[in-house]
């Protein structure tokens, strides 16, 4: 699911780049660990939340898919 202008609007307040995440869940075979830290680089115009993870993954947040928490 692709969410609309409005909605990535949000997720871009929200998760503005800097904010530092914690993995709840994430539907990737090559996902991190859940519970492991991260930062947000930006949110892309699909908005999948792009972050760089402590252990050095770079791997996109997807909207509707994957969780993370703001710590």
């Amino acid at each position: 699911m692709i969410p609309n202008r409005e909605m990535i609007a949000i997720l871009r307040e929200q998760y503005p780049e800097g904010t530092r995440v914690s993995l709840l869940q994430m539907n990737d075979a090559h996902a991190p660990e859940i519970g492991t830290c991260g930062t947000v680089k930006g949110v892309d115009d699909i908005g999948s939340i792009m972050v760089h993870w402590d252990n050095d993954s770079n791997l996109n947040v997807v909207f509707g898919e994957d969780y993370v928490v703001k710590i």
